[in-house]
């Protein structure tokens, strides 16, 4: 289990630093993906399906739509079929693909040895026992965390705010 976590976690830090490191925005949401996935990984290796099922859901799905769906409505101007092959053509996925595959094989050796036994495995977990445990002993990693979503939506302002012409 310590060389899944490893490779994992590697795998996060090389995604994450492809995401840092792309020039294509799409490219690096790609990078981003995995990164979440890996991240999901390492939550269920270290006994919080839950969490792993939320970073999933909500992080690897409905926030990376999101970000697609800025993305295009921010892409200006026109490309040519040329330009859209070159993005899309198989040098810019490899990196992707065989960190995906990296990922894919971890679980599927999870699955064959049942590598998650029943103490870290999933269990039923209702909303007040999440509630107690985020507004409790983790309270000050929640309220860090919703520190630094204000930038976020500082800058989300500052981008969606219109300026006014003349005096």
């Amino acid at each position: 289990m310590t060389v899944l976590f490893y490779l994992s976690a590697s795998v996060a830090v090389l995604a994450t630093l492809l995401f840092v490191v792309a020039s294509n925005t799409v490219h690096a949401l790609l990078n981003l993906i995995v990164s979440f996935v890996a991240i999901a990984l390492i939550l269920l290796l270290l006994g919080a399906p839950f969490a792993a099922a939320l970073e999933i859901i909500i992080y690897a799905g409905a926030i990376m739509v999101l970000f697609v769906f800025v993305i295009m409505m921010l892409h200006m101007g026109p490309t040519s079929v040329d330009q859209e092959r070159r993005r899309l053509g198989f040098r810019i996925w490899w990196g992707p693909a065989v960190l995906a595959l990296i990922l894919v094989a971890e679980v599927g050796f999870l699955i064959v040895t049942g590598g998650v036994t029943a103490e870290s495995g999933p269990r039923p977990v209702g909303p007040k026992e999440v509630g107690l445990v985020l507004l409790g002993p983790y309270v000050l990693g929640v309220e860090l965390a919703s520190i630094l979503l204000l930038p976020g939506i500082l800058g989300a302002y500052y981008l969606g705010r219109r300026r006014r012409e003349g005096p």
